[in-house]
């Protein structure tokens, strides 16, 4: 298969729907994860980089996320309906040449930390890569970052190494970064383990976030 650039697309989930991230989101993206625990584990480099303000969160997005990519709002949904904006992810760095791309720029909310929302999201976003055509994707975090890091080798990713003194963090520190990816091979294997553990998850009526809880 001939890898192509992967479009804009809204993906829906059982617990989760993926929207193009646009400006009008932002409020929504701000009251989701602007706020020190995300932050600490070094997500927008690192807790120098919070901007807890909508002004200031929204300037600090306007150049954090790869606008011409695909960025996604991570939206949760309650039942039939859609509840709020609870993270981010994005797919970028797409290079059809390469048949390669980056999955990356993630947050959520830490009420939906430990649900089915990161792992539902990696799903829907890796089967929109792949079915694309994309042979090789790449998920990356901060060294330091141990929950990230856990929860990227939780979804089946293979650890490559780590890339040393690769950016500067917002206060100014070099930052390690962890590298891991996921092969077109490896796929079907990826998603069985994916859709395993976004079966394993229940919620009582109303689906709340902080209700969504593994079996």
């Amino acid at each position: 298969m001939t890898a192509v650039r992967p479009l804009p697309a809204v993906l829906t989930g059982r617990w989760v729907r993926l929207e193009p991230l646009t400006a009008d989101l932002l409020p929504e993206l701000h009251r989701a994860i602007a706020v020190p625990e995300v932050f600490a584990g070094g997500y927008g480099g690192g807790p120098a980089g919070l901007r807890e303000d909508l002004f200031g969160f929204t300037e600090w997005a306007r150049t954090y996320y790869r606008w011409n990519e695909l960025p996604f709002a991570v939206r949760l949904l309650t039942g039939e309906d859609a509840g709020p904006v609870v993270g981010t992810s994005s797919l970028a760095d797409l290079d059809p040449g390469t048949e390669s791309a980056q999955l990356g720029w993630t947050a959520y909310a830490p009420s939906v930390w430990g649900t089915a929302v990161n792992a539902e999201t990696k799903l829907l976003l890796l089967g929109h890569a792949f079915a694309s055509g994309i042979g090789r994707i790449t998920i990356q975090a901060d060294s330091r970052n141990e929950r990230s890091r856990a929860a990227i080798l939780g979804i089946g990713a293979v650890f490559e190494g780590i890339r040393r003194r690769d950016r500067r963090r917002a206060d100014g520190s070099w930052r390690d970064t962890a590298v891991y990816s996921v092969l077109s091979e490896e796929w079907p294997q990826v998603r069985a383990l994916l859709e395993h553990r976004v079966a394993g998850f229940a919620a009582p009526a109303g689906r709340g976030a902080a209700k969504m809880t593994r079996e």
